[in-house]
């Protein structure tokens, strides 16, 4: 389970970090595939009803556009951006080391992005390789739907590794309008109609002065929403009954290991759940990553995932983009961080193949079978039995052997897709509204692409 959810509809978030090797062996289901319904907003609706825009820059073309000012697009199987002239030097003081350094320094901005759906809540994604003596900042400036612009504000500093810099959100930063809440531009007054009509994202890579080393971005986007505040939502039809095989991990065995990484397992619902399904795509961790972990401790992958996806400000590892970007660290993978519409989304991706890891917070009666309440947690969707309901990989467990739960379908939807609930004091409290990463591979295949694009994500 997650630390105590932030204001705005923040609980979780999502990911970061280490280099790491993947194996290439296909992941395995099991069941059978029904035809599932159209994906959409709404139980038959269409993607004209889904409250969400999701854009990505992951093309030569995409990052030969824009404007870049010491950084050049690399062509190949998956192109990127890379730093070919520092365009400066800038000190870059650490707030949680307290080291000032100089770095060289190159930046890309983006196109304007006109979004299909104003916005009342931003989150940006990005995938990159960052050796060490390296890291990037990213950044992101919109215009308001009334015409007026915001700052550029800041929505991540990263780096693979904690040996360089400390990856962090960066607190304290509004205009009056907006603000950031670690990972997510809010507006501050949704009721108020005021939304972000586009945006432009801004990178900056960094590198040590008088190296020619360089991060390497593959993937920068953001998703943008406007889901309706609600404390219920609409009920779709099952449509798929199927299994898909991702290893189970429990976050619970971890409790009190490297409390440096808020306070242990116990906290480690996002990285425990990004590294089931890591996994289920093949990527490993070697000997020579882990070996810093205790021997002692059973799964010190989990561990490793925990530290990688810490965000020293938040001091948590439920920093959604954070989460993504430490998955796309194992080569062959992707990552991103968007919000679905319904459980008819999930089917469309577990036929797929392609499992999801969804952000929900909940009283103990409102999901039977968990034992538990929280104002924030990450599971695992791993597939459907015969009557509809969601089989979850759910790191909320005793062992591994437990985290295999079946939940009902109609408490899950509700309490996974809502943006209003009733917290344990009974005082009006946030939901997630639908929010859920995915990791998916660098070359989906044809059907994997298909279902992807079916819940606006390419």
């Amino acid at each position: 389970m997650s630390r105590a959810e932030l204001p705005s509809r923040r609980t979780l978030l999502a990911a970061a970090v280490v280099a790491a090797v993947a194996g290439s062996a296909g992941p395995a289901s099991a069941g059978t595939p029904t035809t599932a319904t159209p994906a959409g907003g709404a139980p038959g609706g269409g993607s004209a009803a889904r409250p969400v825009d999701n854009r990505a820059w992951t093309s030569y073309t995409d990052w030969r556009g824009g404007t870049a000012d010491g950084t050049r697009a690399v062509a190949g199987a998956r192109p990127g951006l890379v730093i070919a002239r520092p365009s400066g030097t800038t000190d870059y003081t650490d707030p949680h080391t307290g080291t000032t350094a100089a770095w060289e320094y190159a930046t890309w901005t983006s196109p304007v992005h006109r979004l299909k759906v104003p916005a009342s809540e931003v989150i940006a994604s990005w995938n990159a390789h960052t050796p060490e003596g390296t890291w990037l900042q990213i950044e992101l400036k919109g215009t308001y739907s009334d015409g007026t612009d915001t700052p550029w504000y800041v929505m991540g500093r990263w780096a693979a590794g904690d040996q360089d810099i400390r990856r962090t959100s960066v607190d304290d930063q509004s205009d009056g309008r907006s603000s950031i809440w670690t990972d997510t531009f809010s507006v501050d007054d949704a009721a108020s109609g005021l939304r972000l009509a586009s945006y432009r994202l801004r990178l900056t890579l960094h590198r040590r002065p008088g190296t020619r080393l360089t991060p390497t971005v593959w993937r920068a986007g953001a998703m943008g929403s406007d889901v309706p505040d609600r404390f219920t939502v609409p009920a779709s039809e099952p449509g798929l009954a199927r299994e898909l095989i991702v290893p189970r991990y429990s976050q619970e065995i971890h409790k009190g290991q490297y409390p440096e990484y808020d306070n242990g397992g116990e906290a480690w619902c996002s990285p425990t759940s990004s590294q089931m399904i890591i996994e289920y795509w093949g990527g490993r961790l070697t000997e020579k990553q882990l070996a810093w972990v205790d021997p002692s401790y059973t799964d010190p992958q989990i561990c490793h995932a925990a530290r990688y996806t810490f965000d020293h400000q938040y001091e948590g590892c439920g920093n959604w983009p954070f989460n993504a970007a430490y998955a796309a660290t194992f080569r062959g993978l992707q990552g991103v961080v968007t919000r679905l519409g319904s459980l008819t989304d999930l089917e469309t991706l577990i036929a797929a193949g392609i499992p999801a890891i969804t952000s929900q917070s909940f009283l103990a009666e409102e999901l039977t079978g968990a034992g538990y309440g929280t104002s924030g947690h990450l599971m695992t969707v791993i597939g459907f039995t015969a009557d509809g309901d969601v089989i979850a990989n759910d790191p909320a467990s005793d062992d591994n052997e437990a985290v295999r739960r079946v939940y009902r379908r109609r408490e899950w939807e509700n309490i996974w897709l809502r943006t209003k609930r009733y917290n344990a004091s009974g005082k009006v409290a946030s939901g997630t509204g639908g929010v859920c990463y995915l990791y998916f591979p660098d070359r989906p295949t044809p059907r994997q692409r298909k279902a992807l694009a079916a819940v606006g994500v390419r």
